[in-house]
């Protein structure tokens, strides 16, 4: 089971990842499927979505061709590695400050000889074909996307010894709380928040790897200019944010009908 969303991002290709907040059934994975989204990313952070709900959601992307990502609540490294059981083909891991936290994760999340992963057998991520568990190593450690999330001034400053860190793939800029962090609230314009998606962005080209973005949404100038600045994975919006997005202004639309 081929991890598409990391070839594409080895390829530096721009990619697209719609956010799974409060939908529970995997109705919402296909339509981001039929939608043209590249993955799909179950928020385990800041919802009370469980992990068999989580599971459920990512096997759905699998067979509908996607990628499921998952971003956990925390650096816990036995949650991880449940995740990835379930059939998660990438992390997002919160709150990374320091190379030391991203090489724990790492640890955690990769088999040996990279990290320490406890071995689990064949499950979802390989569609449950058996295989030699030297295989099941050797191909989970290779098709598992890991990405260390840059939410704090600190992480910005470590990024490029974050991105140094054998086994993780890539940098991902929570773009809410590092403007909260930074004291500029929702402020994607300021220049701060700018040169911190710069810094990044340069940190993870300079060692090979990619760099995501979070939080900037339905802005296509916006946009434009932090692909520019070396942003390669997207999260465009969530599923919240999209229905209410639709609905608003179909609603909105309704409201003007005259009424004889």
């Amino acid at each position: 089971m081929e991890n598409h969303l990391k070839c594409k991002l080895a390829a530096d290709a721009l990619t697209f990842c719609l956010g799974i907040n409060q939908a529970r059934t995997p109705n919402i994975v296909m339509i981001a499927a039929a939608a043209g989204f590249d993955a799909i990313y179950v928020d385990l952070e800041h919802n009370p979505t469980s992990l068999e709900t989580c599971s459920m959601l990512c096997v759905t992307a699998i067979a509908a061709g996607i990628t499921p990502m998952v971003r956990i609540g925390s650096q816990d490294g036995h949650l991880a590695a449940r995740v990835l059981d379930g059939g998660a083909q990438g992390l997002m891991i919160p709150h990374i400050n320091s190379a030391a936290e991203a090489a724990a994760i790492v640890t955690a999340c990769r088999f040996p000889p990279v990290g320490h992963r406890s071995a689990g057998g064949a499950g979802p991520a390989l569609a449950y074909q058996p295989m030699a568990q030297g295989e099941i190593n050797d191909f989970l450690n290779r098709e598992t996307l890991l990405l260390a999330m840059l939410e704090t001034p600190r992480a910005i400053e470590q990024a490029d010894a974050i991105a140094a860190v054998p086994g993780i793939d890539g940098l991902h800029i929570g773009s809410n709380d590092l403007c909260c962090e930074m004291g500029i609230p929702g402020r994607y314009r300021d220049p701060r928040y700018l040169a911190a998606v710069e810094h990044a962005g340069h940190a993870a080209r300079s060692r090979g790897k990619c760099l995501g973005i979070g939080g900037i949404l339905f802005d296509h100038d916006l946009q434009t200019e932090i692909v520019r600045r070396g942003a390669r994975y997207l999260t465009a919006g969530n599923d919240v944010q999209y229905l209410l997005r639709a609905a608003k202004a179909d609603i909105d639309r309704m409201r003007t009908i005259p009424v004889p």
